[in-house]
C-alpha cells in the first residue's frame, strides 16, 4: 500500500483523516484512488489539463514530483506521498 499524508486544510474533504492508504501505481492514479473516496480532492490537486496545480506541492518518497514525471511519477508500495498546499502572504 501507498501512505497519502494529508494536510491540515484538505482533511475536511477526507473526513478528517490525516493518512490514507491506497493502491500503487502512477501519481495520477493514486490521486484518482483519492478522488474516488473522498470526492472534490482530485480539483483541488490537479488543473483540468492534468497537471499539478501550482499552488500545491507532491512530494513522492520526499521528492518533488515537478523534478520527476509529475503525474506519471510512478508510486510503488511502501511509498508515500505527502500533499502541502502553498501559502499566500503579503
Amino acid at each position: 500500500m501507498v501512505e497519502v499524508l494529508i494536510p491540515p486544510q484538505l482533511r475536511r474533504l477526507c473526513d478528517g483523516e490525516e493518512a490514507v492508504e491506497v493502491g500503487p501505481g502512477t501519481l495520477g492514479e493514486v490521486l484518482l484512488q483519492l478522488q474516488q473516496r473522498f470526492n472534490g480532492i482530485y480539483d483541488r490537486l490537479c488543473q483540468p489539463d492534468g497537471r499539478v496545480r501550482g499552488s500545491v506541492l507532491v512530494l513522492v518518497n520526499d521528492e518533488d514530483v515537478r523534478f520527476l514525471r509529475e503525474l506519471q511519477t510512478p508510486v510503488c508500495s511502501g511509498d508515500s506521498v505527502r500533499l502541502i498546499p502553498a501559502f499566500a502572504g503579503g
